[in-house]
């Protein structure tokens, strides 16, 4: 099994700024020295809390001071940029990074960015795909470039002066192009069908409890049968909150703090999706009233907590509900206490991920 970190990424919106860069560019850069295979982090604009806005130029920084982790967007709002900016972006990265690039893509997912950018009523899910093709076909392609589509087009043709090499657009370092993956929230996810349609990779998110997730995978199942495909359990990539101490007593005393990042994150989480009547992504229950989604019942819920033994059986366990997928991803949090977050990074990586693989391998192999 491949380990991964996920960052949004979420912090409390009082720290000052380059302070929170400089602690999410120190977790990759451990996550690096650690054997972590994979680092992501999200796009957004209008939102202090989820304050990275550029996902590639972010990761850019890190890219000559690591040799090892692929970088993966999470995720490029498509929705949200033309699509010639995207395949110019892209290709720059992929090549800046050696090809350690994994394009995570999806329609949107924060109010404020949907009013910024005018797409609140719009189709974003069909915008998204339609930039995916363009995409593409800009890398399949040398000028002119004449492509039409419902939302963009993309046109470079009288300009073209292909002696002086004006014209032709950037192709990524990756041929044909970087694989593409896709994030999933709501239960049985039109995104993930899509995905499982196309081929692309899926993430199940971190903040929806693991029948849900279950989910994502069965509409990917779904949408692969529809298209002829057969899907590949190596491409799933499930997200989860991870506490990892020296010892299970040690993690309720943090988790039971209210001031804890996992109590802070789980709220601000609750709060914000609760305003678009969203509050099903973390139920297990369907019929489960909104007043009983507590913040102390989303963590024991959704979060995967107590020392090494007891987080390796947890793991196991989601293992055992889900089949067996590629890639844990450990979502990042805000680091309230730096020691104990940068411990559990480590304590999964040494003394769970090893033992975590062999019952992954076993189950793979069995199939």
């Amino acid at each position: 099994m491949r380990l991964g970190l996920f960052m949004m990424p979420l912090h409390d919106p009082r720290r000052e700024y380059h302070q929170v860069l400089n602690e999410d560019r120190e977790a990759i850069l451990l996550a690096e020295e650690l054997g972590y295979d994979e680092a992501w982090v999200g796009e957004h604009y209008a939102c202090k809390t989820e304050p990275i806005a550029d996902p590639l130029q972010f990761m850019a920084t890190l890219a000559p001071l690591t040799k090892r982790i692929i970088f993966g967007s999470a995720v490029l709002n498509l929705p949200q940029h033309h699509p010639a900016q995207v395949a110019g972006n892209v290709a720059q990265f992929d090549h800046l990074v050696n090809g350690r690039y994994v394009m995570g893509v999806g329609p949107g997912g924060l109010g404020s960015d949907f009013e910024l950018f005018e797409t609140l009523d719009k189709n974003r899910t069909e915008m998204m795909q339609e930039s995916i093709e363009i995409v593409h076909k800009i890398w399949a392609s040398d000028p002119p470039y004449r492509i039409h589509g419902k939302y963009w087009n993309v046109v470079v043709d009288k300009q073209v002066q292909l002696h002086l090499g004006v014209g032709p657009m950037l192709k990524p370092y990756q041929r044909p192009y970087p694989p593409l993956a896709v994030s999933a929230m709501s239960p049985y996810s039109s995104t993930a069908r899509v995905a499982g349609e196309r081929g692309w990779g899926l993430i199940s998110a971190n903040f929806t409890p693991s029948n849900q997730a279950l989910t994502h995978w069965q509409a990917y199942c779904e949408g692969a049968e529809h298209a002829g495909r057969r899907p590949d359990r190596a491409d799933w990539r499930v997200a989860r909150s991870i506490l990892c101490c020296e010892s299970d007593a040690e993690s309720s005393e943090y988790l039971a703090d209210e001031a804890s990042s996992y109590a802070w994150y789980y709220s601000y989480l609750r709060e914000n999706l609760r305003t678009f009547n969203m509050t099903k992504i973390f139920k297990s229950d369907q019929n489960m009233p909104d007043e009983q989604l507590t913040v102390p019942r989303m963590l024991d819920m959704m979060v995967i907590s107590g020392g090494p033994r007891r987080v390796l059986d947890k793991l196991v366990a989601l293992v055992d509900e889900l089949g067996w997928f590629g890639t844990l991803l450990v979502t990042h949090k805000d680091w309230d206490n730096p020691l104990v977050h940068r411990n559990s990074m480590r304590l999964i990586a040494e003394r769970v991920l090893p033992r975590l693989t062999q019952h992954v391998s076993a189950l793979a192999a069995a199939e």
